[in-house]
């Protein structure tokens, strides 16, 4: 990529993360571009579609969930690292309004579809071992659990003035992620 155009697609990924904390991931792509300096051309020269530039925008949080996740597996207590984590993930789909729609919507060959398939890689290794340790039943299944997350994402995202609504909906989601008891 020649100088000038890493500058423009550099510049249209900060204003996309400010433009998409502001105002959600439904905010006006010309109002990226104009607050990067280039014009909507530049941006779809860079980023075909808004799924795209989503991709593009959030693929920065993805590795550190995945990074995170990584750390976790190591964790003594292996349904605590599983809840450390989706409580990340639910901080971080929320910060955007429309994240959550809009991973939940996507079509599986779009760019910000792409960013789930190791985002389940990582919550299933942490899922099978809270599984494996007898603290999450068995029938679990990774695909669920992210569902459940990103509708307590929206949730979280439709109440901002509920700061405890993450960990309440949470504690119900493990209650009934625990196996039952004779």
């Amino acid at each position: 990529m020649r100088a000038d155009a890493r500058r423009n697609y550099d510049r249209l990924l900060a204003e996309a993360r400010a433009v998409f904390a502001e105002h959600g991931t439904d905010a006006s792509l010309e109002d990226v571009a104009r607050r990067a300096g280039v014009g909507i051309g530049t941006l779809y020269r860079h980023f075909p579609n808004r799924h795209a530039l989503m991709g593009a925008v959030f693929e920065d949080a993805v590795d550190e969930l995945l990074s995170r996740a990584g750390e976790l597996r190591s964790a003594p207590e292996p349904c605590r690292a599983l809840l450390t984590w989706l409580h990340e993930v639910v901080v971080h789909a929320a910060a955007y309004r429309g994240l959550s729609r809009a991973l939940l919507s996507a079509s599986a060959a779009s760019d910000l579809a792409r960013c789930g398939t190791p985002m389940r890689e990582a919550g299933a290794a942490l899922l099978t071992r809270a599984q494996e340790a007898g603290a999450v039943r068995a029938d679990v299944q990774i695909a669920d659990l992210l569902q459940l997350i990103h509708a307590i994402a929206l949730a979280v995202e439709e109440s901002p003035e509920d700061p405890d609504l993450v960990n309440r909906l949470l504690t119900l989601t493990l209650k009934g992620l625990k196996p039952e008891q004779p």
